[in-house]
């Protein structure tokens, strides 16, 4: 059996995940907000993130390549295999891993998830969830949150069953049948940052314990359609969100 190679706990790197089979929107990590490649804007946030000491992209498109190494961002090539529809990104993270380690000998303690479909990262979110978890040392992971809009809660979420449609948590609702009522719930903001031990005991990037950084959810847009790219390009433009904030 092959000695895993040391463990820097110390050191946490970012990672891009950006492969170019999207199906939603054809090479959508290079689509334009507001004339600036979707990608630029994760890229730009991990260079000036201070707790990350690189960022790397995963990809298998040249064209994605091109554009991070013109953005100061290094290359680890993606194997065909990785880059399925239904790839884990777990899978992808320890592939990265791996390879730094192969080629460093050594490996970083703590990755951040640098998604190209979050524009609205900002440094300061990278910043705060490696603090967090730094701060954990029981955590696997810290994540940023942001709360659920009402009409969204569990609580008021439906399902159609039979033709018919019912209320997933009516009891739940009953009791809580206002906004006052509802406990508060969460959804995912724009980053995580995982332990690599974590990864490598079987975890995914969220872990057992994860630690929460609350942020404004402006700033969780993920893009997925051709609408959310208009309304990305619409609150840039507006600059109705601080990108140096």
């Amino acid at each position: 059996m092959a000695t895993q190679p040391p463990i820097d706990d110390d050191i946490a790197i970012g990672l891009i995940p950006a492969r170019g089979g999207s199906k939603s929107i054809p090479l959508k990590n290079l689509a334009p907000v507001a004339g600036t490649p979707l990608i630029r804007f994760v890229m730009d946030a991990g260079r000036k993130a201070s707790s990350l000491a690189a960022v790397y992209c995963s990809t298998d498109h040249p064209e994605i390549a091109r554009a991070c190494g013109e953005g100061g961002v290094e290359v680890i090539e993606r194997p065909p295999e990785l880059g399925q529809d239904d790839t884990p990104v777990t899978a992808v993270l320890l592939q990265v891993l791996d390879a730094l380690a192969r080629r460093d000998g050594r490996m970083p303690g703590m990755v951040a998830l640098l998604q190209p479909t979050s524009p609205f990262l900002l440094p300061a979110h990278v910043d705060a969830c490696v603090s967090a978890l730094r701060a954990h040392p029981e955590a696997d992971s810290a994540q940023t949150i942001t709360p659920v809009v009402h009409n969204s809660h569990a609580f008021n979420q439906r399902v159609v069953e039979d033709g018919k449609v019912r209320f997933r948590f009516l009891e739940e609702r009953r009791a809580a049948y206002n906004k006052q009522r509802k406990p508060k719930h969460f959804t995912f903001g724009n980053v995580v940052v995982t332990r690599s031990r974590s990864l490598l005991d079987g975890q995914d990037c969220f872990g057992n314990v994860s630690v929460p950084v609350e942020i404004p959810r402006a700033y969780a847009l993920d893009v997925d359609t051709l609408e959310d790219l208009d309304y990305a390009t619409f609150l840039v433009a507006g600059h109705r969100i601080d990108l140096n904030a």
